[in-house]
């Protein structure tokens, strides 16, 4: 996915380069959403070192279950292209990381159940996330004089910062979306333009292997955005 992203960045700056006074759209955004995840687990397979039990064990999230929510407000900037009066493409990066508040979660505890009763202390384990290089890819298509539509693909690097009882990580890794919005676009004086939007945003699910402890293993699936994004812009 990166890879296909740079080569769509090759592509607009070559096509701007060539064509400089040929319809290029230049701006930023600030953009508000939330997220959902709908399926946050942790899996112990086999003989875990837990020593909970000789089977798969599967926890949810939290207590609450494995569902989680989270508000974000992020800034960006685009480029694009336009191909004739209708169509455009363009890529939009968001240069800063959006950072999750750190989670503890206390295992083991004195008076859970019967195996804690045998441990000396409680195990703590906090985890934060950090979402950097969020990047989309997208295709615009204008439905009316002021009204447009858009898709696209979305990725982003997902950094995890947790410090384990047992030691060992779940690493780092990115993720694969899909997004699609639709919009309203003004144009104002000297080519500038405003645009309000709404999108909704898919991205795909990821697992990771303790690389302390081959037999655990954390899950998320299911994760949905919906954002307002307004951008300022100018064409050229």
């Amino acid at each position: 996915m990166k890879k296909f992203v740079m080569s769509i960045i090759l592509m607009l700056c070559f096509g701007f380069n060539a064509n400089a006074e040929m319809g290029v759209n230049i701006g930023v955004t600030a953009l508000y959403g939330v997220f959902d995840v709908n399926g946050a687990s942790e899996k112990f397979t086999g003989a875990h070192t837990s020593g909970a039990s000789s089977g798969d064990v599967e926890k949810k999230a939290s207590a609450e279950g494995d569902s989680a929510e989270g508000e974000f407000a992020l800034a960006s900037v685009f480029i694009e292209k336009t191909l004739g009066d209708k169509f455009a493409i363009g890529v939009d990066y968001v240069p800063v990381s959006a950072d999750s508040e750190t989670t503890e979660n206390v295992t083991n505890k004195a008076g859970s159940d019967t195996a804690a009763l045998l441990m000396d202390s409680a195990a703590t384990n906090t985890v934060q996330v950090d979402f950097e290089d969020l990047t989309t890819v997208y295709a615009m298509i204008n439905l009316t004089d002021n009204i447009y539509a858009k898709a696209g693909i979305m990725t982003v690097d997902v950094v995890t910062n947790e410090t384990l009882a047992t030691g060992g990580a779940y690493g780092n890794t990115d993720l694969d979306g899909t997004m699609l919005a639709v919009g309203y676009a003004r144009g104002l004086d000297n080519g500038a333009f405003i645009r309000l939007e709404g999108s909704y945003m898919d991205f795909d699910g990821v697992s990771l292997t303790n690389t302390n402890d081959s037999t655990k293993s954390v899950k998320v699936d299911g994760i949905e955005g919906y954002g307002a994004r307004l951008s300022i812009g100018k064409s050229f």
